[in-house]
């Protein structure tokens, strides 16, 4: 009976596990198995192409592709500096929804969940909007203060797409760090008053630390996405061309490969390669946070 309702719990993880077998494990198997081929013209571009086996080839291209990699770069340095921001901005929101009474914090945990609730390509739309010097207000607002800024110059360009992605994400990331702030013993703080500790050093003592695995996975869940970020930068470039190059991130190098330069195998190589970067930063980052942890 034990066995037989053992096969009945796992029945119920079919659809996943073929959801996962036919959207994720067969695309990837795929996308390695087109980046050992390369599509090679004969008669100086003007024959029939031809599909050749070429083994590792692709992957040292890729390796020495000095605009993908530099994109990478480009993308990790961003990131060191938005994540870091927003998770900041995210976890000073939920400790002070953590403080409020339940029905305060309920009204604006809805209240900053709405930016998350808005698909990434018209919140991009609306920003690029919004920092418009034609069209926008924010442009104007400044002139009113005193500022000249133009948010479409190549020293605002970040600026501008790391608002917007920490606009974007704020809510999201709140949401878990308040979860796991909720999961935190009230008789704690309780104790803590008696001992005359304020509540900046509950916070800093008690509730932070508690809540350290809900911070690592938010930022762990924020590198994956820095490293595929793909619909701000293409949104912007469609703005100020001269500013955003179309080798401005790696997803984006990767889609021209695949649909405008119609190299497939060598998007596909790309991608395996931004897989294996994305896999070793994402375990070198959860190693460093666990040895730190313990």
């Amino acid at each position: 009976m034990i066995r037989s309702q053992r096969w009945k719990g796992a029945a119920f993880t079919v659809p996943f596990q073929l959801g996962f077998v036919f959207l994720y494990l067969l695309p990837i198997g795929y996308a390695v198995y087109q980046s050992l081929f390369l599509q090679k013209q004969s008669g100086l571009g003007l024959g029939g192409a031809t599909t050749e086996f070429v083994g590792l080839e692709n992957y040292r291209n890729g390796l020495t592709d000095s605009a993908f990699m530099t994109s990478i770069l480009r993308v990790v340095l961003f990131a060191c500096v938005q994540i870091p921001f927003m998770l900041l901005v995210s976890l000073v929101l939920a400790l002070f929804l953590d403080a409020v009474s339940a029905k305060v914090a309920g009204r604006f945990r809805i209240l900053l969940l709405v930016p998350y609730m808005i698909p990434g390509v018209v919140a991009a739309l609306v920003w690029i909007n919004l920092y418009s010097p034609e069209v926008g207000p924010l442009t104007p607002l400044g002139e009113l203060f005193g500022f000249d800024w133009n948010f479409f110059a190549p020293s605002m360009v970040w600026p501008a797409i790391g608002n917007l992605l920490t606009w974007h994400g704020i809510g999201y990331n709140m949401v878990i760090i308040y979860a796991a702030l909720q999961a935190v013993p009230r008789d704690l703080f309780e104790a803590a008053r008696l001992d005359g500790a304020s509540e900046l050093r509950i916070a800093l003592s008690i509730k932070i630390p508690f809540v350290r695995g809900a911070l690592v996975l938010t930022a762990l869940l924020s590198i994956i996405q820095m490293l595929q970020i793909f619909n701000e930068p293409a949104l912007f470039r469609n703005v100020t061309p001269q500013t955003v190059s179309d080798s401005f991130t790696p997803i984006m190098i990767i889609y021209n490969q695949a649909f405008n330069a119609g190299n497939y195998h060598y998007a596909a190589t790309l991608s395996v390669l931004l897989a294996l970067i994305l896999g070793v930063v994402s375990f070198l980052f959860y190693r460093l946070t666990s040895r730190e942890a313990d």
